[in-house]
């Protein structure tokens, strides 16, 4: 299977290029979200743990 290179058109590559942005913005927020979710899961792990100690 031979690799061919089309150019596409103006309006087909901004479409593609506007797709690419919005993957990128969406990754850069899931990995900025992701030691929020961490850091929530060790609260709530530290908090049963108190309980468990306590009760």
């Amino acid at each position: 299977m031979a690799l061919r290179l089309e150019r596409l058109d103006p309006d087909r590559r901004r479409k593609r290029l506007a797709i690419i942005a919005e993957l990128a913005g969406a990754k850069a927020v899931r990995e900025r979200a992701i030691p929020r979710r961490l850091q929530a899961d060790r609260l709530r792990e530290l908090i049963a743990t108190r309980r468990r100690l306590a009760g």
